[in-house]
C-alpha cells in the first residue's frame, strides 16, 4: 500500500494461540469471546503480522515476530502453528535478510523480538546483518534484567548478540527517527514500548504495537492482563483515538488474524475497523 512517497506491505511470519483471558484482562469471557473465536482449551487464534516500510531509500521492518530459535518448550506456550515465515515472507517481497537497513522494535517481548537473530553454529547471531536495530534504551534495560513477571517473555540471551555486533541504535522517549517517521513513548504495555507514526503527503499511517494488537481492542478499557502499566495503556488509547476514528489514518495490527491494515470508523456509537487492501 502506498501512501504518500511511502510504501507498506504486510505479511504473517507465524500463527499461534494464546490464552483469552490473559489477551483480554479483566474483561469477562461472556464478553470476550464474542469478539474472538475461542477453542475449548480458552485459547485465541493471532498471528504476527510483519510490516515492511520502504521510505527514504531505506527498507525497514517493524518488530519481527517470533522467529525460528523458539524452545520446544516455548512453542507450548505460544501454541505457535507451522514454522515461522520470517524468511520467506521477506522473499516474497523480493527482499532477503540482507536488504533490511533498519529494524524497528516497539518492544522486546518474544512475539516482537524473536526473529532478532537466527542460530548459526550453535550460537545465536544477528538475523539482519546490514540492519540498525533500534531499541528505546528504556526498553532494553528491562527486557535484559527480567524479573519474576516478565522472565517468560524477554529472553536476553537472544538480545545481547545485537548489542555485540554494535547494531543496536538507542532511542530516547519521543524520537524523530527519519523525515515522517516518528517513535512516540507510549509505556503501558511495557516500560519502554513505543509507537510508531507515519506520514507522506499528508497521509498517515499509525502502529501502535500491543496498544492496539487486534481490532476488538480500539475500545479503552479493552487491555491485556500482559500489560504492565494497564491504566497507562487506556490513557494513551484515550489520547490517540480521537486522531485516529474518522480520520482516514491507517492502523497496523500486529497480532489480528484478519486486518493487517485498517482505517477506524464511529457507526452508531461503535468503532468499526475497516480494512484496507495493502497492495
Amino acid at each position: 500500500m502506498k501512501f504518500g512517497q511511502f510504501e507498506i506491505d504486510s505479511f504473517v511470519e507465524q500463527r499461534f494461540r494464546l490464552d483469552g483471558g490473559t489477551m483480554f484482562g479483566i474483561l469477562p469471557k461472556s464478553i470476550w469471546q464474542q469478539l474472538v473465536p475461542v477453542n475449548k482449551d480458552n485459547l485465541i487464534s493471532m498471528v504476527t503480522n510483519i510490516f515492511v516500510l520502504r521510505a527514504h531509500g531505506r527498507k525497514i521492518l517493524f518488530d519481527i515476530g517470533l522467529g525460528d530459535t523458539l524452545s520446544k518448550r516455548e512453542k507450548r506456550v505460544y501454541g505457535t502453528e507451522g514454522d515461522s515465515s520470517l524468511e520467506s515472507g521477506l522473499t516474497g517481497l523480493d527482499l532477503t535478510p540482507d536488504d533490511i537497513d533498519y529494524v524497528i522494535l516497539t518492544h522486546l517481548h518474544t512475539d516482537h523480538a524473536g526473529g532478532a537473530v537466527r542460530l548459526e553454529d550453535g550460537r545465536y547471531v544477528p538475523r539482519f546483518r546490514n540492519a540498525k536495530y533500534v531499541i528505546s534504551r528504556e526498553e532494553w534495560k528491562v527486557a535484559t534484567n527480567p524479573n519474576e513477571r516478565t522472565a517468560a517473555v524477554y529472553i536476553p540471551e537472544r538480545l545481547h548478540p545485537l548489542k555485540e555486533a554494535g547494531q543496536v541504535e538507542f532511542i530516547e522517549r519521543d524520537t524523530e527517527l527519519f523525515p515522517g517517521i516518528r517513535a512516540v513513548y507510549t509505556g503501558g504495555h511495557t516500560e519502554g514500548h513505543f509507537a510508531l507514526e507515519m506520514e507522506s503527503d499528508g497521509e498517515k499511517v499509525f502502529y501502535y504495537a500491543d496498544i492496539f494488537p487486534m481490532t476488538p481492542y480500539m475500545r479503552v478499557p479493552y487491555v491485556s492482563a500482559a500489560d504492565i502499566f494497564p491504566l497507562d495503556t487506556m490513557e494513551v488509547k484515550r489520547k490517540v483515538l480521537p486522531e485516529i476514528v474518522n480520520r482516514d489514518v491507517v492502523l497496523a495490527f500486529d497480532h489480528d488474524t484478519k486486518v493487517p491494515l485498517g482505517t477506524v470508523r464511529e457507526v452508531e456509537n461503535k468503532l468499526v475497523v475497516e480494512p484496507v487492501a495493502s497492495v
